[in-house]
């Protein structure tokens, strides 16, 4: 069987690439900590994580996770919407940004992405991202509204102006229950 990434392995890929020690990057949707507590080893000490997520749960999942393995002072767990992410980041520029959209795994899953909030958060990271900046969008379509998502994200991410970003979609045409696409935007 040919080895390709799942998309989960690629985005992380993508962002080994690209973010270094002391970076500073966006965790949109903290869930239940993976992508922040990866984040937070990429960056190093000297780094900083903005984790968002709108559920107390997700923001404990995080919290513990980021705890245990004690990189709790380079992550700042915030529980608001990735929309207001401009009260948050102190700094002018961010190096990378990473959403995985859908519903908290485990949590309820009622409570998911919506293609609103999710646009308003890429419209400001791109304010904020550098040149030679990643943002990564994983998309998951099984949930209400899901589907409504990915089309707004594939009709802005199309909009973008090529002399100023590269945009990217990868994706599995043949697997079950994986995210639809993964969406890759650089500057």
């Amino acid at each position: 069987m040919p080895d390709f990434w799942n998309c989960v392995e690629f985005s992380h890929k993508l962002f080994r690439e690209h973010i270094g020690k002391g970076a500073v990057v966006v965790d949109a949707t903290a869930g239940n900590g993976l992508d922040s507590l990866f984040l937070a080893e990429l960056v190093g000490d000297k780094g900083r994580v903005y984790s968002f997520d709108i559920q107390k749960k997700a923001v404990q999942n995080t919290e513990k996770r980021l705890s245990e393995k004690k990189f709790l002072d380079r992550v700042k767990i915030i529980e608001d919407s990735h929309a207001r992410l401009e009260k948050y980041i102190c700094e002018k520029e961010i190096d990378g940004m990473i959403f995985n959209l859908g519903y908290l795994p485990g949590g309820n899953r009622e409570i998911v992405t919506e293609s609103r909030t999710t646009l308003t958060a890429l419209e400001k990271g791109l304010e904020l991202l550098k040149r030679g900046g990643i943002i990564v969008l994983v998309i998951y379509t099984g949930h209400s509204g899901g589907r409504e998502e990915l089309d707004a994200i594939l009709e802005f991410t199309s909009a973008l102006k090529a002399d100023e970003y590269n945009v990217l979609r990868y994706h599995f045409i043949n697997q079950e229950n994986s995210p639809e696409l993964i969406a890759v935007i650089k500057r």
